[in-house]
C-alpha cells in the first residue's frame, strides 16, 4: 500500500495522525501479512490523545516528509492507541522493559513482520538533543539490525519469551501468611511520604489502590499512622494544583513531591477511584473537604465528559500546542475575571501572584497559610462565586481536544463510583445518571453476554478484554446492592459465565487479558499486577467472593478461591503491585454480609441501607431481600424474616448472621465496630 490508512479508524488518537505523509496501518491482520509478504520489518508506534509527548513526537517527526519517507521506505507502519488495544500495550511494554527501555508513551517499537519485538524506544526528537539520537538515525539503525544481524535480532526475540513465559506462564501459586494484609500495609507505609503523602518521591502519581489498602488498614487494626498516611495523601491531592479547583475533576499526576504541578491531561479511571476514595473516607469522618470534590468531580464529569449517556475517556493536557495553557492564569487575568469581588481574597487563598508558581503563570492550589479548608461560611462562598467566574472566564479559551471514545472497563469503574456516591450522599442524579450509563454501555457495547471493548460516533470496536468484564460486573454488582434490583445481579453472572469460558487459565488458573475466540497475538498475557487501573484478575477475587455472599453459591466459591491460589506466591514479593488482589482477599477473609429484609418502597427499609451507606466498609455485601423472597437453604439468611412486621438487618459473617436489627441508629452503631477478618469463602 502507498498511502495512509487511518481516515478509517474511529480512534481520536489514530485520526489525529490521518494526515501525516507516514503511510499508517492500523494494527490488524492486512498490516503484518502485508510486512510478510514485502519482508519488512514493523514500526509499531503507540500512544494515546491526552499524551503530550507523542503529540510533539507527531509535530516534529510524522508531519516531516524527510522523516515520514525513511519510515515508509524501511519499515511497515503501524499506529496503535493504547486505549482502543490495551492488549498490545502490555504485551509491547513489557518487551521494551525486557530490553532495558523504561517504557512508556509514545512507545516506539521495531518488530519482526511477525509481530516479534527486537528493538525498543520512546520518544524519539527529530533532531538530536536530550542525549537521545535523532529519530532518523534510530530508524536506519533498526533496519540495518534487522537486515544485517539475523543471530542477534533471534536471540532478542528468544530473551523476551522468556521473560512473559515467566511472567504470564509461570505456576505462580505458593502459601498465603496469615500476617500477608497487615505485613503488606506497613511495607507500603513505609513507602509513603509522612508529610505530602502518596509513594515518596516524584513524579507523584494518587496510588489510589495503595491508598486504599492503608485505609483497610486502619480499619481493620485501628492503627492511627495508617488514617494519618491517608488522610495526608488525600488532603494534599485535594488542596493541590493536581486538582482542577476551577473546573473539578484531577489530573493524571503531579511532577512534584508537594502535588502542585500536574501533568495536565485529565484521565476518566483517574476520577473514578478519586471519588470512591473520597466516599469511602467520607463515610467515616465526614470530612467537608472530601465531600465537596466527590460533588466538583461528579458536576465535572457531567458537564464536561458525557458522550450520550456514557463517558468520554480522557481530556487532553495541550491546547494551542501549550501544556496546561487552559488551566494556568496569569494574575492579570484573575483581576478582570473577578474584578469588583474582592480579587484580593482569592489570590490569597489560591496562592496567586504576579511572578506565578510555574513557568510565570498561576497554578491554583490552596496550599498558603490562608488557605485552610473550609473557611468561614462567609468566604467560602465568595470563592464559590469567584471560581465559577473563573470557569465562565476559561470557557471562552479554546479548551483540550477530549478524547469521546466510550470505553467498557473505565465506564465500569466510573458507573460503580457514581452509583455508590449516589447512595452514600443521597444524590438520585448521580444513581441515575449510573443506571444511564450502565444501560448504554450494555447495549452500545454489549452482543448477548459479550462486550466490546470501545465504542464512537455509532461503531464499536475489538472484542472485550477481561478488564471490560471484570469492571462493568463490579459496576453491576454496585448498582444491584444501591437500587436492590435484580436484573443488575443477573447482568453479573452472565459476563462472569463468558470470563469462565473464555478467558480461564485452565492450566495455571487465572483470567487471561484476551478472549480464546479474539484476534491471536503472539502472547496471551495473565496479569495479576495493577496499572493505572486496577488489573482484572485483582478486581475479580472480590467480585467472585461478593457473587458468593449474595447467592451462596458453591460455584463462585471455588472459582474466588481458585483464583486467589493462581496469585498467592506473588504478594509477599509484589505486594506493591497488587492492592486490588489484596483488597479483594479482605473481601474473602472478612465474608461479611449485610441482609435487610423489606420492601424496597418502605421507608424503613430506606433507612437501615442509608445506616449502612453512611458507614466505611470496604469489604460489605449488601442485600436488600423482599420479604417474599425466599434466601436457599445453606444462605446464611435462610429463614430470616422481618420483625414486628418492620423491615429489618442481620448482619451476617460466614455463616452466622446477628440478632435482628430494625433500628437504623442501633444498625449504624453495630457497623462502627470493627469487622475481623474469619476465613477463606
Amino acid at each position: 500500500m502507498s498511502r495512509n490508512l487511518l481516515d478509517a479508524e474511529t480512534s481520536p488518537y489514530l485520526l489525529l495522525h490521518k494526515d501525516n505523509p507516514v503511510h499508517w496501518r492500523a494494527w490488524n491482520e492486512d498490516a503484518l501479512l502485508e510486512a510478510q509478504q514485502q519482508n519488512k520489518p514493523i514500526l509499531l508506534s503507540i500512544g494515546y490523545t491526552a499524551c503530550h509527548w507523542c503529540h510533539v513526537m507527531n509535530e516534529e517527526s510524522f508531519t516531516d516528509a524527510e522523516t515520514a519517507a525513511v519510515m515508509n521506505e524501511l519499515f511497515v507502519n503501524i499506529k496503535v492507541d493504547r486505549e482502543e488495544r490495551p492488549d498490545l500495550d502490555q504485551i509491547y511494554q513489557t518487551a521494551a522493559q525486557a530490553l532495558g527501555k523504561q517504557g512508556g508513551w509514545p512507545l516506539t517499537m521495531f518488530l519482526t513482520p511477525q509481530g516479534e519485538p527486537f528493538f525498543a524506544g520512546t520518544y524519539y526528537p527529530r533532531e538530536e538533543r536530550y542525549g537521545q539520537p535523532a529519530f532518523v538515525r534510530v530508524l536506519n539503525e533498526a533496519a540495518r539490525i534487522w537486515h544485517e544481524q539475523p543471530e542477534p535480532v533471534a536471540n532478542t526475540i528468544n530473551r523476551v519469551q522468556e521473560v512473559y513465559a515467566n511472567l504470564w506462564g509461570r505456576d505462580l501459586r505458593g502459601k498465603l501468611d496469615g500476617t500477608l494484609l497487615d505485613n503488606a500495609a506497613m511495607a507500603v507505609a513505609r513507602r509513603f511520604d509522612i508529610f505530602y503523602g502518596g509513594v515518596s518521591g516524584a513524579p507523584k502519581f494518587p496510588s489510589f489502590g495503595l491508598t486504599e489498602l492503608l485505609w483497610r488498614a486502619y480499619l481493620r487494626t485501628g492503627v492511627e499512622q495508617f488514617q494519618q498516611l491517608t488522610n495526608q495523601t488525600l488532603v494534599n491531592i485535594c488542596l493541590g494544583g493536581i486538582y482542577d479547583h476551577v473546573g473539578g475533576g484531577l489530573h493524571r499526576y503531579s511532577v512534584d513531591e508537594r502535588w502542585l504541578v500536574p501533568h495536565f491531561e485529565k484521565m476518566l479511571y483517574d476520577n473514578a477511584q478519586f471519588i470512591d476514595m473520597l466516599t469511602l473516607l467520607w463515610q467515616h469522618n465526614r470530612t467537608p473537604l472530601y465531600k465537596a470534590r466527590v460533588e466538583e468531580t461528579v458536576a465535572w464529569l457531567l458537564r464536561e465528559m458525557m458522550v450520550e449517556q456514557g463517558f468520554a475517556a480522557a481530556l487532553d493536557a495541550d491546547s494551542e500546542g501549550q501544556e496546561g495553557k487552559y488551566y494556568v492564569w496569569s494574575e492579570a487575568e484573575i483581576d478582570a475575571a473577578l474584578a469588583g469581588t474582592f480579587a484580593q481574597r482569592f489570590k490569597s487563598t489560591y496562592t496567586v501572584s504576579r511572578e506565578g508558581n510555574w513557568e510565570g503563570h498561576n497554578i491554583l492550589a490552596r496550599m498558603g497559610e490562608n488557605s485552610s479548608f473550609p473557611l468561614p461560611d462567609a468566604d467560602e462562598t465568595l470563592l464559590t462565586r469567584q471560581r465559577e467566574l473563573l470557569l465562565a472566564a476559561r470557557q471562552k479559551r479554546v479548551p483540550p481536544m477530549r478524547d469521546d471514545k466510550v470505553l467498557a472497563d473505565w465506564n465500569g469503574m466510573t458507573i460503580a463510583a457514581l452509583a455508590n456516591a449516589g447512595a452514600v450522599f443521597r444524590k438520585t442524579e448521580w444513581t441515575t445518571a449510573a443506571i444511564r450509563a450502565f444501560d448504554f454501555v450494555a447495549r452500545a457495547l454489549g452482543d448477548g453476554d459479550r462486550l466490546y471493548h470501545s465504542w464512537r460516533n455509532g461503531k464499536r470496536q475489538h472484542t472485550g478484554f477481561a478488564d471490560d468484564y471484570a469492571h462493568m460486573a463490579r459496576a453491576a454488582l454496585t448498582l444491584w446492592e444501591t437500587t436492590g434490583d435484580r436484573r443488575y445481579l443477573e447482568r453479573a453472572q452472565g459476563w462472569i459465565h463468558v470470563l469462565n469460558d473464555h478467558f480461564w487459565d485452565a492450566q495455571n488458573s487465572g483470567y487471561f487479558f484476551t478472549a480464546d475466540d479474539s484476534d491471536p497475538l503472539i502472547v496471551r498475557s495473565r496479569m495479576v499486577y495493577d496499572q493505572a487501573t486496577p488489573s482484572a484478575n485483582g478486581v475479580l477475587v472480590g467480585v467472585l467472593a461478593r457473587l458468593h455472599l449474595a447467592t451462596w453459591s458453591n460455584a463462585y466459591r471455588d472459582r474466588c478461591n481458585a483464583l486467589i491460589d493462581a496469585f498467592s506466591g506473588e504478594p509477599a514479593r509484589a505486594f506493591a503491585s497488587m492492592a486490588s488482589y489484596l483488597c479483594g482477599l479482605e473481601v474473602v477473609l472478612t465474608g461479611l454480609q449485610i441482609v435487610i429484609v423489606g420492601p424496597v418502597t418502605n421507608p424503613k427499609t430506606h433507612e437501615l441501607v442509608s445506616a449502612v451507606m453512611g458507614r466505611s466498609l470496604p469489604n460489605r455485601t449488601l442485600v436488600v431481600a423482599d420479604p417474599a423472597e425466599n434466601f436457599s437453604e445453606s444462605h446464611p439468611a435462610y429463614g430470616k424474616r422481618m420483625e414486628n412486621g418492620q423491615p429489618t438487618a442481620y448482619i451476617c459473617q460466614q455463616a452466622t448472621c446477628s440478632a435482628p436489627i430494625t433500628n437504623p441508629v442501633t444498625l449504624s452503631q453495630v457497623l462502627q465496630l470493627p469487622q475481623r477478618a474469619a476465613g477463606r469463602a
